[in-house]
Formats: structure tokens, C-alpha cells, sequence
């Protein structure tokens, strides 16, 4: 863990829309927990250009009491999740692509015999908060979390231009495709300023960005830098 104390840096800021999330409502009785790999296929039957771009990212899906990324199990090859209205499909892109992402709307995906037909889209821009977390970060199966914690810290410093004070792991999970198991971990960037916190969700952090790796959000229950708020 990385945690250095510092002074607020509260600061006014106007974030960037050039890249924002999408979210598609949408009607799913239950999905398998590990559906990264089946719900990328799916997308790409509807919209294939989605994988043609490394900013482009799909959010794994979600429900309340695996949203933090802490509760999700090890083993996820026999779980299944059951979304509720309120659960919802989103994914990373750029402003200029709104238009073709809405054409999603009223498809049905086949993600491993289970039915998900998309709905409504809303755009949601990114928001400048302080603290933000990624679910999944591409990781090595026998790379410490130490090293870990250290190869992220060097790649911030390259995207950003700063020195990370504040970051912590959470949980590892395991990632499968038909190719290969994809090992990944939690991870928590805290009291970062306005610019570099929307430049590592604009951008992220390692690969494999449509099956949900390397994706920053806001973290709920911290303060946003956005003086409104």
C-alpha cells in the first residue's frame, strides 16, 4: 500500500467529454458472474468497431452487492448474477461515437444461453473525483502485490507526469477466455487533482480494456473535486 497525508486539493475544474461512459438500461433474468469474454462476443455480432479502439471499454456487469469489487468470489466459473431494473450495461467510448453506440438499443445478446436486451442509452461524463477504483487491473499470475502496486505507480507517473501517494489493492480475480486466464486485481488511486484523476479514467491503466480491465470509476462515499458537489 502506498497511503502519504497530504493537504486538500480541492480545486475548480471543468472535466473533458471527449471520452465518457454510455448506460444502457436493459431486461436479463441472470448471467453467468464471468462474462467478460461472452458479453464482448455478444457486442461485437451488434457493433464489431468495438474492438478496433484500445480507449473503448465495456464495463462488466454489476449487481449491488458485488458493485465495490471486494465481494465478488474466486471461483466464478459456476455463479451467476441477477441483475434488477436498476442494473446496467455500460461502456467507455469516445463522444464521437455516441451516434453508432446507440444502435444498440433494442438488440438481444446471447451471452451463454442467457437473453440481454438493451434498452435506453444515457451518457454519463466522466466525473473529476479525488479517490477513483478500477475492479480489474491486468496482473501477473506470481507478481506480488507489492510489485504490483509498484509497476502501476510507474506507469501513473508516465501517463500523468505525477508521483502517486495514495494507492492500495483489493482483491485478485481470474479472468477466463478460450485463450487464456487473464489474472487481475483491485486497485485504489486516492488524493489525486482534477486532471490526472480524468486522465487515468480517459485513458486507464494496462490492457484488455473490453473485458472490463484497467476501467477508473468515482469512488462512492468519497468527495468529488467538483466544487457543486
Amino acid at each position: 500500500m502506498f497511503w502519504e497525508e497530504d493537504d486538500d486539493k480541492t480545486l475548480p475544474y471543468q472535466a473533458p467529454d471527449d471520452i465518457l461512459d454510455v448506460s444502457f438500461s436493459f431486461n436479463c433474468k441472470a448471467l453467468p458472474l464471468d462474462h467478460a469474454w461472452s458479453l464482448l462476443i455478444a457486442l461485437q455480432q451488434h457493433i464489431p468497431w468495438i474492438s478496433t479502439d484500445s480507449q473503448i471499454g465495456i464495463h462488466q456487469i454489476h449487481v449491488a452487492e458485488s458493485a465495490n469489487g471486494w465481494q465478488r468470489p474466486a471461483d466464478t466459473s459456476a455463479e451467476l448474477l441477477y441483475p434488477s431494473r436498476r442494473t446496467k450495461l455500460s461502456i467507455r467510448l469516445h463522444k464521437e461515437q455516441l451516434p453508432a453506440i446507440a444502435e444498440l438499443s433494442g438488440c438481444a445478446l446471447s451471452i451463454e444461453g442467457n437473453t440481454l436486451t438493451i434498452g435506453t442509452m444515457k451518457p454519463k461524463p466522466l466525473t473529476n473525483a479525488s479517490v477513483i477504483f478500477a475492479r480489474y487491473v491486468a496482473s501477473e499470475k506470481t507478481e506480488t502485490e507489492a510489485a504490483f502496486l509498484q509497476r502501476m505507480a510507474h506507469h501513473i507517473q508516465t501517463l500523468t507526469g505525477i508521483k502517486v501517494k495514495k494507492m492500495m489493492c483489493g482483491k485478485s480475480h481470474i479472468i477466463h477466455t478460450p485463450h487464456e486466464d487473464l489474472y487481475t486485481r483491485y486497485l485504489m488511486i486516492a488524493d489525486l487533482d482534477s486532471e490526472p484523476s480524468i486522465q487515468l479514467q480517459q485513458h486507464g491503466l494496462g490492457d484488455y480494456r473490453t473485458l472490463g480491465c484497467g476501467l477508473f470509476l468515482p469512488h462512492k462515499g468519497i468527495k468529488s473535486l467538483n466544487p457543486s458537489e
